[in-house]
């Protein structure tokens, strides 16, 4: 990575996003913000890698509650399905901030992001189908933790794109269409593996074709890339230091950021539930077979989808206005309610509207965190900075999939399976509570580009 375009960190003959046609000026190379206006099309192609990312993870986590059962003993389901990504996640927590942190001194012909990105999404594919074709609980989760490997190896980097590329009266906007593809990037991967599997018969061609989407949108986010600001200076530092320095201690200083990451994680993990037990949530709350919970699990991700998207930019351009945290403590009232309502619902049919109201809560809080997130960051160590912050990404599913697992089993264990799911939706909402409470810490800029 070390050699090949010089002091600037790029090649001069890739091919640069063209200048709007308002003249916006170029971006800075050094540590303050970007001032180069993008259009509407450039700032889809930083975000629709968010797509694949998440679309690969979600389906993996359906096809994992799914495959369980013929793996470990019934009674032990629901906490063997959150251990068995314990080593995986992990790893995430390891690798991103790291090769993150490494991508902010990288000087390539491609730029400091994008080698990482390209070479962590072309082993994705790889591991997805050896999780696909697992058959005993070690590999499956041999496989899952090469696939966080690879994903974090990519989604490091390239999370620093935000930062580095999107001025500050475009981040409301650019943050509401990152969390729009990944809402959609969730529909995605959830509709390939339950859909896939009913079309294909297995699941062995869904979980490949996850891959190749992911693929697929990693090329249309580096081409004609030009990656904007140079690399930071490494001097005469080695590798190793440089790594190291993802885990400075100085980034406590920062309390904002760090009350954010802990509260990112509470929040991100009250919606997570929703998504971890869904298949057991159906199986035993609801007492549906394989296909009727197949329709429901749809039917519940599209109208999440739906809510999601639609509430994602009103909510950043609201946050414009009156500040970030407002929005984000009203997103934590909508998505517990919604929780509540799944939770005591006692038909599929009126869990829907609790459904409805988390895709409300959870697109407004993905707009409004991503854009709090960006206008906190340093700019020139971004990599290390939103690796760091997406540690909280990495580990609330995971959280989430072994403290429900607990209630799923115990239930189990009690006589009744189907208050085990209910229970823990419930608990959900002590989990938004924390959350809500922890952003009370965080202060926000000053300034913020209207």
């Amino acid at each position: 990575m070390a050699g090949g375009a010089g002091a600037h960190g790029r090649d001069e003959r890739s091919l640069p996003i063209e200048a709007p046609a308002d003249g916006g000026a170029t971006l800075e190379p050094g540590g303050g913000a970007p001032n180069r206006l993008l259009t509407v099309a450039q700032l889809l192609q930083l975000a629709v890698y968010w797509y694949g990312l998440v679309s690969v993870m979600n389906g993996v986590t359906i096809l994992i509650q799914e495959r369980m059962p013929s793996l470990v003993p019934v009674s032990e389901v629901g906490l063997m399905t959150g251990l068995a990504q314990v080593a995986g996640v992990a790893i995430a927590v390891a690798v991103q901030p790291t090769i993150g942190s490494i991508s902010d001194y990288t000087i390539s012909r491609w730029g400091r992001r994008k080698p990482y990105i390209i070479l962590g999404t072309s082993f994705d594919i790889i591991f997805v189908v050896g999780i696909a074709t697992s058959g005993t609980l070690l590999a499956l989760a041999a496989f899952l933790a090469l696939l966080q490997l690879s994903s974090n190896f990519a989604q490091g980097p390239f999370q620093g794109y935000l930062p580095d590329l999107v001025p500050p009266s475009q981040v409301g906007f650019a943050s509401a269409l990152v969390g729009v593809m990944q809402i959609l990037g969730t529909v995605g991967g959830i509709l390939t593996i339950t859909v896939g599997r009913q079309l294909a018969g297995s699941y062995l061609f869904p979980t490949i074709a996850l891959g190749l989407v992911e693929f697929l949108t990693m090329v249309v986010l580096v081409f004609r890339l030009d990656e904007g600001r140079q690399a930071k200076p490494r001097g005469d530092r080695p590798w190793r230091a440089i790594a190291a320095e993802a885990w400075g201690t100085d980034i406590l200083a920062d309390r904002s950021f760090v009350f954010l990451v802990a509260s990112r994680f509470f929040i991100m993990g009250g919606t997570a539930f929703l998504l971890a037990l869904a298949v057991r949530y159906f199986e035993r709350s609801q007492s549906l077979d394989l296909e009727e919970r197949t329709l429901w699990i749809n039917l519940m991700t599209v109208a999440v989808a739906l809510t999601t998207v639609a509430a994602t930019l009103p909510s950043a351009r609201i946050s414009d206005r009156v500040g970030r945290k407002p929005v984000i403590y009203a997103a934590c009232a909508t998505g517990a309610v919604g929780m509540a309502i799944i939770a005591i619902a006692p038909t599929p049919l009126l869990s829907l509207p609790g459904a409805i109201l988390v895709g409300a809560g959870a697109g407004t809080f993905l707009a409004v965190d991503w854009a709090l997130i960006t206008d906190l960051v340093p700019k020139a160590s971004a990599g290390r900075y939103m690796g760091i912050s997406n540690v909280a990404t990495a580990t609330n599913g995971l959280v989430a999939g072994i403290v429900g697992g607990i209630f799923v089993d115990v239930c189990y264990g009690l006589g009744d399976p189907g208050a085990g799911p209910r229970a823990a939706y419930l608990f959900s909402i002590f989990v938004f509570g924390i959350g809500a409470l922890l952003l009370r810490r965080v202060v926000e800029p000053v300034e913020r580009a209207a």
